[in-house]
């Protein structure tokens, strides 16, 4: 998933991902995501999710929400 926003030259984007159930002992899924503004990383974060999905659509909604 990726969001563009272009002025001058630059453009903003924002990647993100998740897992599902990576983390063996509470099934929690590994979220994480990218902001680049002109190609360089200016804000990124990977965190547990907060409750265990059930599937990879629910992790990913999860991650971009």
């Amino acid at each position: 998933m990726c969001l563009c926003f272009r002025k001058n030259n630059l453009t903003l984007q924002e990647f993100s991902d998740a897992d599902l159930g990576g983390d063996f002992d509470t099934k929690k899924s590994t979220i994480g995501y990218i902001f680049t503004l002109g190609g360089t990383i200016v804000s990124w974060k990977s965190k547990l999710q907060n409750r265990v999905a059930l599937s990879t659509t629910e992790a990913e909604y999860i991650a971009i929400s």
